[in-house]
């Protein structure tokens, strides 16, 4: 990350990544979830730590009111859902392919990323990372995928396996999941 670069974390949780953009020499961090018990755990971890982070309710018309920043981190909800997310669900039900958020940051991205700068991506491969790259490509930006690692489900993937299978997402009786890093590039 280049030094006094302008970070967005998107759907930053309890900001780890916008934490980590601020002790590594971005210039401003703005850390951008809807969640208000997310921002909270951020505030309080950006205290505690005596980083600049600035925690930001809202999705992704609110991040862009504040763009474009160097540098977009984002970790969106990716699990395919049968039913439309609700509560703490909405940290990671994404519809039933999974996309719903993926979709929305990939066709905004050249908005919310300065030129020069990049955005980082994480998503499971379930929910399909060639669409991101089509999507990314369509948006103006040039992707590619830097980093993959498999991971054995977690607790909301195992709950979610039988309607991975009957949608297809999935094969049968397969429990671990690819996690896949996107970096796209804005010229």
């Amino acid at each position: 990350m280049p030094a006094g670069a302008r970070v967005l974390d998107l759907c930053t949780g309890t900001g780890a990544l916008a934490l980590a953009a601020a002790a590594h020499g971005a210039g401003s961090v703005t850390a951008v979830d809807i969640s208000r018990r997310a921002l909270a755990a951020v505030w309080v971890n950006s205290r505690l730590r005596r980083l600049p982070v600035r925690p930001l309710r809202g999705g992704l018309a609110e991040a862009a009111r504040g763009g474009p920043f160097d540098v977009v981190l984002a970790n969106p909800p990716y699990v395919p859902s049968p039913v439309p997310a609700a509560g703490a669900a909405r940290a990671w039900d994404a519809g039933p392919d999974g996309r719903i958020v993926l979709d929305q940051v990939c066709a905004q991205a050249s908005s919310l990323v300065a030129p020069g700068g990049y955005l980082m991506m994480v998503h499971s491969a379930v929910s399909g990372p060639g669409k991101s790259l089509e999507r990314l490509r369509a948006a103006g930006m040039t992707p590619a995928v830097v980093a993959t690692r498999s991971i054995p489900f977690g607790p909301v993937m195992r709950a979610r396996a039988a309607f991975l299978e009957a949608a297809g997402l999935i094969a049968a009786e397969q429990r671990h999941e690819e996690l896949v890093v996107i970096r796209a590039d804005r010229s």
